[in-house]
């Protein structure tokens, strides 16, 4: 089922570098064993530009050596064999060695980090639901090769199209691995959050603090300043309402159509950035408040058990933990959240028979 994919879609804040922040758990020695780093699709441009950061040390930083993983279709060899190539002629100290394969087994045989960026995208006059189904059934069969072949404690971000309820039927079928090392990724709309909020505000990136993206990545998602802090000061009393509403919240939903209609082409480089951003947060920890998508537990939020959804969370030790606390009782709050939740509830119904 697998060779139903085709091109790779994906539909932050630009951060501190990765020593200035808080981090928790302890370094990598180089005389570590390498990680195994599997992308998908990986012979698309959003891959291309994951996979030479990966290499130089931008993810598990400069003392940590790795194993890359290039997962893609039998047609895509040679262009896998080209980025191969490259890679290796960028003579990366901490790159070990390349594996290449279309065969899922192999590809993520004892893999420690999954960036799956493959995924089929949405045709002309394709139907959602259609979309769902046809990247459900490749979901299914990535999520049985992690669960037979990867590492017990493989860590996992779904960033093809679309992203949350790929991730869900992901998980579902990777029983044997934790269900919170299985995430969607809502860093870039995290991200393009705080860069649209410092652009007003004539501040850095670096200034804000505490933003949250609540739901599904998508033009239904939740972006919300209401908790957020500019150089010390409360959001909300640096901008106005209509502002947030008008432009701030559109401008975020659908930032990636706009990119499409300046580029002509998908926000390849910025989803790539924003899919490391995720991970090497997740894995070496930052008290800095993060969007993260992974399995509603029911108990969180008012959100219904199930869902692949995004909450804001701090990380430490590898693992993420909600910012509790939060008041959503306000009628702008309840209505998006109802949003949201209501289109990942369809999702997951569009797929139910995938889920038995």
């Amino acid at each position: 089922i697998f060779r139903m994919l085709s091109k790779f879609s994906r539909s932050a804040k630009t951060v501190t570098p990765m020593a200035a922040r808080a981090m928790s758990t302890n370094q990598p020695s180089l005389n570590d064993d390498p990680k195994r780093v599997l992308v998908s699709g990986a012979a698309g441009q959003i891959a291309y530009s994951i996979l030479f950061r990966i290499a130089s040390g931008e993810f598990l930083g400069k003392n940590q050596r790795v194993i890359l993983h290039l997962l893609d279709l039998p047609f895509q060899e040679q262009v896998l064999k080209g980025v191969q190539a490259e890679l290796h002629d960028c003579a990366f100290p901490l790159l070990d060695d390349i594996v290449i394969s279309s065969d899922l087994d192999v590809a993520f045989k004892d893999v420690d980090y999954n960036f799956l960026v493959g995924a089929k995208p949405r045709g002309p006059g394709m139907e959602r639901a259609d979309l769902l189904k046809d990247n459900g059934a490749i979901f299914v069969d990535v999520g049985k090769a992690i669960n037979n072949n990867a590492s017990r404690d493989a860590k996992t971000i779904v960033v093809g199209n679309p992203a949350n309820t790929n991730a869900m039927i992901c998980q579902h079928y990777a029983p044997d691995i934790p269900k919170e090392n299985f995430t969607a990724m809502t860093r870039l709309d995290h991200n393009r959050a705080l860069t649209q909020l410092a652009l007003k505000t004539g501040s850095k990136v670096t200034d804000i603090k505490q933003m949250a993206i609540w739901g599904n990545h998508s033009p239904t998602m939740y972006p919300d300043i209401r908790n957020t802090l500019v150089q010390g000061k409360e959001a909300p009393s640096l901008v106005d309402a209509k502002w947030v509403a008008d432009e701030f919240t559109p401008r975020v939903q659908k930032r990636g159509a706009e990119i499409i209609e300046l580029r002509k082409l998908s926000s390849a480089a910025s989803a790539g950035n924003a899919s490391i951003d995720h991970m090497r947060d997740w894995v070496y920890g930052s008290n800095e408040w993060q969007s993260i998508a992974y399995l509603s537990d029911g108990k969180t939020y008012g959100v219904p058990e199930g869902l692949m959804f995004s909450f804001p969370c701090t990380s430490k030790d590898g693992q993420y933990h909600v910012v509790e606390g939060l008041n959503l009782d306000d009628e702008v709050s309840q209505a998006r959240m109802k949003k949201t939740t209501d289109e990942l509830l369809a999702e997951r119904n569009a797929v139910e028979h995938l889920l038995k």
